[in-house]
């Protein structure tokens, strides 16, 4: 049976890379299916939408109208990936929402596989989000996400365990050049033939590591 990732790229805290890494995963799901949806749920620009219009919607959870609208998208197995650039302002209302609605038991038995992708920093609000998860989502697919330029080391002790997604530091001219709106990265690899070149390395070596994730999940659900 054909089953519909639904990747949700979140943090409890502010500048931590969360919107760069929805960036990232949506240009190399777009790149590698053809297609994929994306739903921006931020309040502070720039976000999703301003760097991906094309295939980045709103969504709101502030109402149960809007609540029931995206969730109703994202329950449907349709084959196209799903990725959702979650605020930190959000974050605590939309896991309350989806333990409220058994969201995560209803995917399952829809052939949904709910990823979320946890971008901590040494704030003591990531582990007590990270172990809030833990408990109410025994079963969800849950990777700590270890940014570089954020946490300048490992993870913190409680994150110790879970295999983590690394994304390496770019030097801060580099940060500038992807931080353009019109920057796309699966565009930079077809135009840019410098294997060799810092930015080359860091875009491939991320939708490398985005597909072995792909893959161990569909080797654990096996």
């Amino acid at each position: 049976m054909r089953r519909t990732p639904v990747y949700i790229v979140c943090s409890p805290r502010p500048a931590v890379g969360k919107t760069l890494i929805a960036r990232v995963l949506t240009e190399f799901l777009l790149l590698k299916n053809g297609a994929v949806s994306a739903f921006d749920i931020n309040l502070r620009e720039p976000s999703l939408l301003d760097y991906l219009p094309g295939v980045t919607e709103t969504a709101l959870i502030s109402d149960t109208f809007g609540q029931m609208a995206l969730m109703d998208r994202l329950i449907v197995n349709d084959g196209v990936p799903k990725v959702i650039d979650l605020g930190f302002h959000a974050f605590d209302e939309f896991f309350k929402v989806i333990a409220e609605i058994g969201f995560i038991k209803e995917a399952e038995r829809r052939g949904i596989d709910p990823i979320i992708l946890f971008i901590p920093d040494r704030d003591r609000a990531s582990t007590v989000a990270w172990q809030m998860l833990r408990a109410t989502f025994p079963n969800a697919a849950l990777v700590p996400v270890e940014n570089e330029h954020v946490l300048w080391g490992a993870l913190p002790q409680a994150f110790a365990g879970a295999r983590p997604f690394r994304i390496a530091a770019l030097p801060a001219f580099l940060k500038s050049i992807i931080g353009r709106l019109n920057f796309s990265f699966s565009h930079y690899l077809r135009a840019n033939h410098d294997q060799s070149s810092e930015l080359h390395q860091w875009v491939r070596n991320n939708y490398t590591r985005f597909r072995e994730l792909e893959l161990n999940l569909i080797l654990h659900k096996l």
